[in-house]
């Protein structure tokens, strides 16, 4: 007997706003008990700015989460509390390696109720991170977005989180759409599969337009540089100064080992893809990613032994990524992935040559998603790619945050910059060969969002789809009136080679060599 589709109730998921919650998030925890807490979080910019936030932190109660009720008050503690230990570990004069017991032992509690992990998802800042400013209008439009909690202070870190909030809205009656597709499929009924793969592909370009609307209020310079830097993990941050990771001390003894030695964490930054969203899409679509580099005739099965001693697959960061999403989310797309037929389906229709229309709402479906890949490539060149080509590197430790609105000393005795954003070291080896950008997550970004967009259309049935889908641009140099001079005019051109490795919000998060990153759809 095959699965049940599964019902969007069971796993808390909204049939209006998706993955956001049913309930609109608490702009403050209820109980005055946690006022000590709202109190921080209402004042983290002019604790960062003034180099207090440490010292206050240090001396607050550990509070109990007994007086948690709600889910709604869990998702707040969560996301106030995430705020905070992210603001403690980047916002000093260099990165705390240890979280104090204030934040550690009430973040382990909430954390283990929600199912995320103690560590600033894309939960804690997008999803469970907002308010509308009318409550009679729609939290899909980005005017009527404002976020709760900030650790600049600024328009365009509020902004850049409330572009994923309007997304996420708005995509969340596409999740009804794809599943009633999914039960027309096992009712055999083709015209139905049609019309929802049609209004599907329709909706999903509204989704493109919000994320072009990313620079309307957000610098890439501003982002790059004093936004991201705060949204970094504790794994693979030897560069930014964290070698080891960060302790969580319960003060108990609990962070320490038998021997008395600490126990450091690892954990990954918010990342976009965390997102349950865009993951559900590729699932329902019958979209596979692979391990970057890895052609789809030729992908073979590695582990690779994890620092928790168990084999994992390699270069599985889609999947790593779900650990970082709600559990009951998470669950959501596992649930879904036994029970997708619509590519299948079309499939079997196609070679029968019985539903044309079929293939091509189909087709039409991997193109709109495929084209929202090239939106955000764009995004990430623009906000990641060339910022970091402007920033300059040194060895040693990276600057935090806070270090890098100083007022910088005297022109004689400045040190060169180096932004925590990027954390890297570039050097020119013995060879005289300039080695690769280093970042905290080891990423190489830009083949993991072009080979993911590469990959959304393979599944296409339509030979024509096949051909647009795998068609090559222009490349740069052939017929180029342009080629080797710096003109302004193609200062957007990537080539195809040079990857920038980078780690952070909107950059990217690994184990080891696996790729990913926030908007890394």
């Amino acid at each position: 007997m095959l699965p049940k589709i599964p019902a969007l109730a069971d796993y808390g998921i909204s049939p209006k706003h998706g993955f956001l919650p049913n309930e609109l998030p608490l702009t403050h925890l209820p109980d005055p008990y946690y006022n000590k807490w709202e109190a921080v979080v209402a004042n983290l910019q002019a604790l960062l700015l003034s180099r207090r936030l440490r010292g206050v932190v240090d001396r607050l109660p550990v509070l109990s989460t007994a007086g948690l009720e709600h889910d709604s008050e869990w998702r707040r503690a969560y996301s106030i509390l995430c705020f905070m230990a992210h603001a403690y570990i980047w916002g000093g004069d260099g990165p705390g390696d240890r979280l104090p017991p204030p934040i550690t032992v009430p973040l382990l509690a909430v954390s283990a109720r929600l199912e995320v992990p103690p560590v600033a998802t894309y939960a804690a800042v997008c999803l469970w991170n907002f308010k509308p400013l009318f409550t009679d209008e729609g939290v899909d439009q980005l005017e009527n977005l404002a976020t709760l909690t900030t650790f600049t202070g600024s328009i365009d870190e509020s902004w850049f989180y409330l572009v994923s909030v309007a997304m996420e809205a708005r995509g969340g009656p596409m999740i009804a759409i794809l599943l009633k597709a999914m039960a027309a499929v096992r009712a055999d009924d083709a015209e139905m599969v049609t019309a929802c793969l049609c209004t599907f592909a329709e909706r999903l370009d509204d989704l493109g337009e919000l994320l072009q609307r990313l620079h309307e209020r957000c610098e890439p310079t501003v982002f790059y540089h004093r936004i991201r830097p705060y949204l970094a993990g504790s794994k693979n941050m030897t560069d930014a100064g964290l070698p080891h990771g960060v302790i969580y001390d319960e003060g108990n003894g609990s962070g320490t080992a038998a021997a008395g030695e600490p126990v450091y964490r690892q954990y990954s930054g918010g990342s976009n893809a965390q997102s349950s969203l865009i993951q559900f899409f590729d699932i329902a679509l019958g979209v596979e990613h692979r391990p970057t580099g890895i052609k789809a005739a030729t992908t073979t099965t590695t582990t690779t032994t994890g620092t928790d001693g168990g084999a994992a697959s390699r270069h599985n960061f889609i999947l790593e990524m779900r650990k970082y999403m709600p559990g009951a989310h998470a669950r959501f797309l596992q649930d879904v992935s036994d029970v997708a037929n619509i590519r299948p389906f079309v499939m079997a229709s196609q070679a029968a040559g019985s539903n044309r229309p079929l293939s091509i709402a189909y087709d039409a479906c991997l193109a709109t998603l495929r084209a929202l890949r090239d939106k955000h490539i764009a995004v990430v060149t623009r906000y990641i790619v060339l910022p970091s080509r402007n920033t300059s590197h040194t060895r040693g430790r990276s600057q935090s945050p806070a270090t890098l609105r100083r007022p910088a000393p005297p022109m004689q005795h400045r040190p060169k910059a180096m932004n925590l954003a990027l954390a890297t070291t570039s050097s020119v080896s013995d060879g005289g060969a300039k080695k690769a950008l280093t970042g905290t997550g080891g990423t190489a970004l830009l083949s993991f969002l072009k080979q993911a967009r590469d990959e959304t259309g393979e599944p296409a049935v339509e030979a024509w789809a096949q051909r647009f889908m795998h068609r090559q641009g222009r490349v740069p140099g052939k017929n180029d009136f342009f080629h080797g001079k710096p003109a302004e005019s193609v200062k957007l051109e990537v080539a195809e080679h040079e990857e920038v490795k980078l780690g952070g919000l909107a950059g990217s998060w690994t184990l080891d060599n696996e790729v990913g990153g926030l908007c890394a759809f």
